[in-house]
């Protein structure tokens, strides 16, 4: 595979890194610098969203026909390695890349139309409603229900594990409609408001005291038929579209080897600690290759090949990896777990040492969560024994 850029491909390439140098603030990179979790927070990321959205390259991943800009495998790949490598906070896909594929593909005209301009703005920030108690790698044992009345659904139920949903106005879900089917016909896809009478948020603490994740109660919450994705039982149909939108359609190598490359310049690594970056980056240089090689199969019409079922669980071993390295090389500095948050806020404490020390606990225990998120390490493992090795 020849991975040398063409001369329109590193022009794009200065394009990029200019526009960054542009519409990066201080207080971006700050923010981004400063987030232990996953996503950044929206006092963070919606400015950064709104400078992207300005320039057209807010949902790069999107069809030109559903408003991205076009760009073949080579120029996204190029784009996000920018974005890491320059800092950039990292937006929540909840809305972007899953709910957003999901609506230019199955969404009425009105749906579209509606939810579209309002996820791009940032005037709608999404959560997703699959996981529950008892229903999260067998996720179609799910037990909310929605019982249509009218013109409305009217659902009961919880979630659990909702990212973000602190801060969202939206959340779709995945609920029941029909108890007398098998599980997976009886699934349907909604869109509820958050603002609706019956819908209760209560916060998850991670053990690293971020708060990323919630519990969310719906009582009797009335939701319009309009809401409705698709038909009446799609809704397992949907699912796994999102799905693999979730899990095949970001890159990790590049915000590994981003993070990486901080971590080394923040500190002096030597011994056994440099063998184990040394090790570390050419695990992510190696999975940077097995995404490149997927990217550019789906880019040529043809299914990805078997070795993409690994990335998800090299990327989590990886991260963690990281986590595990910074702990140990930043010693008693990277002790400190303050409980305040958000680390950003102008009256947050002042850490000691460079941030990725002040934050280096906080990351470690956040990390814990990438071999169960998205899959947990051992489905995941599961997964590639049945269709890669054919066990």
């Amino acid at each position: 595979m020849d991975l040398s850029l063409s001369p329109e491909q590193q022009a794009f390439r200065t394009e990029v890194r200019s526009f960054l140098q542009d519409a990066l603030t201080p207080e971006m990179r700050r923010g981004a610098t400063l987030t232990s979790g996953v996503f950044a927070e929206p006092d963070v990321y919606l400015a950064w969203q709104a400078a992207l959205n300005a320039k057209g390259w807010l949902v790069y991943f999107w069809p030109q026909g559903a408003g991205g800009p076009g760009w073949d495998a080579v120029r996204r790949w190029t784009f996000e390695t920018e974005c890491t490598a320059a800092g950039a906070p990292i937006l929540p896909g909840m809305g972007l890349k899953l709910v957003g594929p999901v609506l230019y593909t199955y969404g009425s005209d009105k749906q579209q139309k509606r939810f579209l301009p309002a996820l791009r703005s940032g005037e709608h920030i999404w959560a997703q409603g699959f996981s529950e108690p008892g229903s999260g790698s067998d996720l179609a044992s799910l037990r909310t229900r929605a019982v249509r009345e009218g013109d409305e659904f009217i659902v009961s139920g919880q979630k659990i594990w909702t990212t973000q949903a602190q801060f969202a106005n939206w959340m779709f879900a995945l609920v029941r409609t029909d108890a007398t089917v098998k599980a997976q016909r009886g699934i349907s896809f909604l869109l509820i408001d958050m603002a609706s009478p019956g819908v209760t948020v209560r916060p998850i603490l991670s053990a690293s005291g971020d708060h990323e994740l919630n519990e969310v109660f719906l009582e009797d919450v009335r939701v319009p038929v309009a809401n409705l994705v698709g038909e009446e039982g799609q809704g397992w149909t949907i699912a796994k579209f999102l799905l693999e939108n979730e899990r095949g359609g970001t890159g990790y190598a590049p915000q590994l080897l981003a993070d990486l490359d901080r971590l080394t310049r923040a500190t002096t690594l030597t011994g056994e600690l440099a063998d184990r970056a040394v090790r570390l980056r050419l695990e992510a240089e190696a999975l940077e290759m097995t995404e490149l090689r997927t990217l550019l199969e789906i880019e040529q019409g043809n299914p990805p090949h078997a070795r993409s079922l690994a990335v998800k669980l090299i990327a989590s071993e990886v991260r963690q990896g990281i986590e595990g390295l910074a702990i140990d090389a930043f010693g008693m500095a990277s002790l400190q777990l303050p409980a305040e948050r958000p680390f950003h806020a102008a009256d947050a404490p002042a850490l000691v040492g460079p941030p990725e020390a002040g934050l280096a606990a906080a990351r470690y225990l956040n990390a814990r969560a990438w071999s169960i998120f998205g899959g947990t390490s051992e489905i995941q493992l599961t997964i590639i024994a049945k269709a890669a090795v054919g066990l």
